[in-house]
């Protein structure tokens, strides 16, 4: 395989990754927008294969320039568009996720809340022996999404 078959089949590797990606990522954001969280976490891991991949690709081409430039300039070119509406709905997604995490977090501390009010004060000694007033118990929440 010559040099410029090669940056050829690179270019076009890459491109397909992108292009993949970037429909997995609109149909995630159609989801979040749709109220279909749970459409999204199925295909969690496969997202996340994809991405990583995609990462350690453009490192590789960044870090590497040359490996593409034999490529002709009509590949590189779809590349280059492939990547810049990948980009444009990555930033969608971006706050497609950030919306879904915010409401998700404010469900938790209403029903935190509500649980806390709707408890009865648990009756609990003082060091002094003196019944304590406050409820003892604790509500736990993990603020990692």
């Amino acid at each position: 395989m010559s040099d410029t078959e090669l940056a050829q089949a690179r270019v076009r590797q890459l491109t397909t990754l992108t292009l993949r990606l970037t429909e997995r990522l609109k149909g995630e954001t159609a989801a979040f927008a749709d109220g279909r969280p749970q459409d999204v976490a199925a295909g969690l891991s496969e997202t996340q294969e994809m991405a990583n991949l995609y990462r350690r690709d453009s490192a590789h081409v960044k870090a590497n320039p040359a490996l593409l430039s034999g490529a002709p300039l009509e590949d590189r070119r779809t590349l280059v568009d492939a990547t810049r509406e990948f980009d444009a709905v990555l930033t969608r997604h971006s706050r497609a996720v950030d919306a879904a995490r915010q409401i998700s977090e404010g469900l938790v501390r209403a029903i935190a809340a509500e649980v806390t009010a709707a408890r009865t004060p648990a009756s609990a000694y003082a060091a002094d022996g003196r019944a304590s007033l406050g409820d003892g118990r604790a509500v736990a929440l993990n603020r990692m999404a």
